[in-house]
């Protein structure tokens, strides 16, 4: 065969397989990837010849016919239709057994390896460092279940042990482990919060680099001065006291060189020891450690970026600080990887005397408070290392990396909550609880009432203890199956972390005797002739439109019932996706009815005898019941290849 002639048969056998593709596409009417589709229609059309010529030498034509009968043109259909249906089966058997997205592409596959082989180096020194510290049987799920209290210590403080070692990104998930009393027993909260974030500073060599590249010039441009000693150090950054060139003095923080490539590969180690945890444990299904580890990878990431938390000071900064005073960012400096900030004058908090305790520890709390209920944005994390006394005796927050924000309908509920708490209502406290959190089907209000009741009896009496207090009603909500957000708990947070930082001030403030008097001190503020005059005038400018046209409306109705017009319109299926979803459904039902008819005639027409002969020895309804018996089965890998396809986000997307 002569090189024209091989082009030939090429680009006729290319075409083909093209053809055999986009028919068999068509026909199934799902969307499938080029390559599957094109593999298997060149697979299809190396199985056609040894597939097919058993066909044709069973109903074909007699040898010894040298015309073709009328029967030819039946026997062409079918040998067409056949041949599409083998790639059509291919596509479906594929889509059962390999669906999309479950084998990754040539390019995916590499970066897979890459990856499997860093994490499989960082997975053996983590799973190291949990065998050395006795955490190795709870990772396989097999760990005996500790009743006593001393064995839940030991475990404790290995978790903790076990973190320290792990590294920054570990470090910090302990540490908001260590704010969800609502998850962990009393032991781990205690234990996880002793975990420290202090590291050795990086040395300058390293540092100046990445201010060079983020401040667009050398530091001695940037700034009049810089100390090249850090003020502070972390395991995300470290803190530079400098000058401006107006004069102004500002803390410069600096994140760690190359932390971001770290904390990535522990963050996808985290989400996949979650997944594997919940899946394989019990406790892990109960703590849904799915999405904590989707949460805290969410946090730490945006705790990376300076940039938010420069949007986090600003959104603070806009808010009514009271008595606490908070350090303003210099927007025009900050970049993703340096924040510059106004310096605030002061010492540590933990410097005040005995006499200045009560006070700060009041106006703090005041801050806290308001920030969550009025304003909705507020500290998340109010540790005595994120405060100072400043040299006016006043209180200064610091580090807004960790922020909260609660949207009007929360704020109201919380509101609604401290206030029914003060008046000690288990009816209102039951009724805000729920809207704050999501409400179970099956949850019986009535026995939540009375353990909130009991609740407010043992706590809100003087001398209690806030941190028990905090403890139990945290085991109120997960014994009634009540699931807490992510924004919600982010109060509950702050709120456990504030409660430590208050009798560090003032060892035994009465925190429930001090929010009680703030939610009297609120309540005053909301019930005063100004506000209630505010309130009405907002109210009323509200209603005034739907006010004007209630005439008109209410007198429409009214005449139409008086003369018989009076009807109602129900529009069923108005939305689009309704109407799409019932008419896939439909077109479903259809086919799976049209090829269980036609395979039904199949087989009736294949088990007649006699007949007028269309193909040698193959009868004219023979030859019909296999044409039948194939559009049967391209009918069925239609409907099956709908099933098969697994729902995709872009498809439930509206």
């Amino acid at each position: 065969m002569d090189l024209p002639t091989q082009l030939l048969v090429w680009l006729f056998t290319f075409l083909t397989v093209i053809a055999m593709a986009v028919a068999a596409q068509r026909l199934l009417n799902v969307r499938f990837g080029m390559v599957r589709t094109f593999l298997a229609a060149l697979v299809a059309f190396g199985l056609a010849q040894p597939i097919m010529e058993p066909i044709i030498g069973l109903i074909g034509p007699d040898e010894r016919e040298t015309v073709p009968g009328p029967g030819a043109l039946g026997l062409l259909l079918l040998v067409i239709m056949c041949v599409v249906l083998i790639p059509m089966v291919i596509l479906v058997l594929a889509e059962a057994l390999v669906p999309p997205g479950s084998v990754p592409g040539p390019l995916e596959l590499v970066r897979s390896v890459r990856g499997r082989i860093s994490r499989g180096r960082r997975y053996s020194q983590i799973t190291r460092i949990a065998i050395r510290h006795g955490l190795g049987p709870y990772l396989r799920g097999r760990g005996e279940r500790l009743e006593d209290h001393s064995g839940k210590i030991r475990l404790a403080r290995s978790l903790r042990e076990a973190l320290e070692d792990g590294g920054v990104t570990f470090v910090k998930l302990g540490q908001v482990l260590s704010t969800r009393r609502d998850l962990l027993p009393a032991e781990f909260v205690e234990e996880l919060g002793r975990l420290q974030d202090q590291v050795a500073p990086a040395p300058w060599e390293r540092i100046e680099p990445v201010l060079a590249a983020e401040l667009g010039g050398p530091v001695d441009e940037v700034f009049a001065e810089f100390d090249r000693t850090p003020l502070a150090a972390a395991s995300i950054g470290q803190v530079h006291v400098a000058r401006l060139h107006d004069g102004q003095s500002v803390v410069v923080k600096v994140q760690r060189p190359d932390i971001g490539a770290v904390v990535a590969k522990d963050l996808e180690i985290v989400r996949r020891l979650a997944v594997t945890l919940e899946s394989r444990t019990r406790w892990g299904r109960s703590l849904g450690l799915r999405d904590l580890g989707e949460g805290f990878a969410t946090a730490i990431r945006e705790e990376l970026d300076f940039r938010v938390e420069a949007a986090n000071m600003a959104a603070v900064t806009a808010s009514e600080g009271g008595s606490v005073t908070y350090p303003a960012p210099i927007s025009a400096m900050c970049t993703e990887r340096v924040l510059v900030m106004q310096r605030l004058p002061g010492r540590p908090v933990t410097t005040a005397t005995r006499e200045q305790g009560p006070e700060l520890a009041r106006n703090l709390l005041d801050c806290l408070l308001r920030q969550i209920l009025v304003e909705g944005v507020f500290h998340a994390d109010p540790h005595p290392g994120n405060l100072m006394l400043l040299d006016d005796g006043t209180l200064g927050l610091l580090d807004f990396g960790s922020v909260g924000r609660l949207d009007a309908g929360v704020r109201s509920a919380l509101q609604r909550f401290l206030l029914a708490m003060n008046r000690q209502d288990p009816l209102g406290v039951t009724d805000a609880l729920l809207e704050v959190v999501p409400r179970p089907e099956d949850i019986d209000e009535a026995a939540l009432e009375r353990a909130l009741g009991q609740f407010m009896a043992r706590h809100l009496a003087g001398g209690m203890d806030s941190a028990q207090m905090f403890t139990d009603l945290f085991r109120i909500v997960s014994e009634y199956g009540l699931s807490i957000p992510p924004e919600v708990a982010a109060v509950f947070r702050a709120l456990a972390t504030l409660e430590g930082t208050l009798i560090r001030l003032s060892p035994g403030f009465n925190l429930i005797g001090e929010a009680r008097a703030f939610a009297g001190r609120y309540l005053a503020e909301q019930v005063s002739p100004e506000t209630i005059k505010e309130t009405v005038g907002h109210e009323l400018a509200a209603l005034l439109p739907m006010l004007r046209r209630l005439p008109r409306r209410v007198e429409r109705i009214a005449s139409a019932a008086e003369h018989g017009r009076f009807s109602m319109n129900v529009r069923l299926l108005a939305d689009d996706r309704d109407r799409a979803y019932l008419t896939g459904l439909l077109h479903q039902v259809l086919l799976t009815v049209l090829g269980a008819t036609a395979g039904v005639m199949a087989v009736i027409l294949l088990g007649i005898d006699g007949g007028p002969t269309a193909l040698g020895t193959t009868s004219l309804f023979q030859l019909i019941g296999y044409n039948l018996l194939v559009i049967s089965a391209i009918l069925v890998l239609r409907v099956l290849a709908l099933i098969f396809r697994r729902p995709r986000a872009s498809d439930e997307r509206p």
